[in-house]
């Protein structure tokens, strides 16, 4: 039985701003903005959600199955997968397309300004969830081609299979009707604040209706920790504090695989957010989306002592 990861594969052009936006962005000018930003560094990596996810699953032991779509460009990509043995059996390459390339700017507040080529993820669909000839014990279905997400979401539904919904930055390619179908019935829908907040917007709905459409709603708060919706409750997830704070690109894919390993190894919602939070806060002390180096065994004997400390 295998974890399946759906999302996207991309080339991540990663700059961090020293300095904070909001200490350059005048809102009374919002509408005519021209703003420039010095980043002292560019470094080029190799991220995506479903890239990022599979990464630190296989960080911890697990798996996955990488469904994804990429292009003719994605030689450097793949040598870096099998590298880190992450399996490429259902990652299909479009002779005719770009892989989706990104260009992130961060700030010393975690914000990021994002351009994103989509590239080869908006045929995504075209890569088939009924070719994987491996059972299937949990799915995600992260930030992708938005066809691909509709048809992975339902297919997965259909087979009993527990999905992991998490929109993301796709929110806004979504009609009501459309981002409802896709969380409605999904065993957890996983956001961060901002983008719930524009979930809620969308819909109409409030956070409880929300929830309650869902098996469990995940809200991560950056710094904050985050929050769980489960069963009409609302249960606060404590932060891990981060040693440094290096770059938070892919943190939140950190938090997810985190979050993956936990439930797919059989324990509570709290516990695996508790896991996600650890796994992003190890992250954030280093560079790039897939720039963690796990010490399995040590990170196992944190995990054990902090979820033994949570029920004490």
């Amino acid at each position: 039985m295998s974890i399946l990861v759906t999302g996207s594969l991309a080339i991540d052009h990663i700059m961090v701003f020293r300095d904070r936006f909001r200490n350059h962005i005048l809102p009374d000018r919002i509408h005519m903005l021209n703003v420039s930003f010095f980043v002292p560094t560019l470094k080029r990596s190799f991220g995506g959600t479903a890239g990022n996810i599979a990464y630190y699953l296989r960080q911890l032991g697990a798996d996955p199955i990488v469904l994804a779509a990429v292009g003719t460009d994605f030689g450097p990509y793949a040598e870096w997968l099998d590298c880190h043995g992450i399996r490429r059996t259902w990652i299909l390459e479009l002779p005719d397309a770009h892989t989706a390339q990104c260009f992130i700017t961060t700030d010393l507040d975690d914000n990021q300004i994002t351009a994103f080529h989509a590239g080869a993820m908006e045929r995504a669909h075209e890569a088939r969830l009924a070719a994987v000839e491996e059972s299937i014990q949990l799915g995600i279905v992260s930030p992708n081609g938005k066809r691909a997400m509709q048809e992975y979401a339902r297919e997965l539904k259909q087979r009993g299979i527990p999905v992991v919904v998490d929109p993301g930055q796709q929110i806004p390619q979504f009609a009501a009707e459309e981002l409802l179908e896709l969380l409605a019935g999904a065993a957890v829908c996983v956001v961060n604040d901002y983008e719930w907040s524009l979930t809620l917007d969308k819909t109409g709905l409030s956070e409880a209706e929300l929830a309650a459409r869902v098996g469990a709603c995940i809200i991560t708060l950056g710094e904050k920790g985050s929050l769980l919706w489960e069963g009409g409750r609302r249960v606060p997830i404590p932060p891990v504090r981060a040693q440094q704070i290096v770059d938070p690109t892919g943190c939140g894919d950190a938090y997810r695989a985190g979050l993956l390993w936990g439930l797919a190894g059989g324990r509570a919602l709290e516990e695996s957010c508790h896991l996600g939070s650890l796994l992003g806060s190890l992250k954030v002390a280093c560079e790039g989306p897939q720039g963690l180096s796990l010490d399995r065994a040590a990170f196992f004997e944190r995990c054990e002592r902090e979820l033994g400390s949570l029920h004490s």
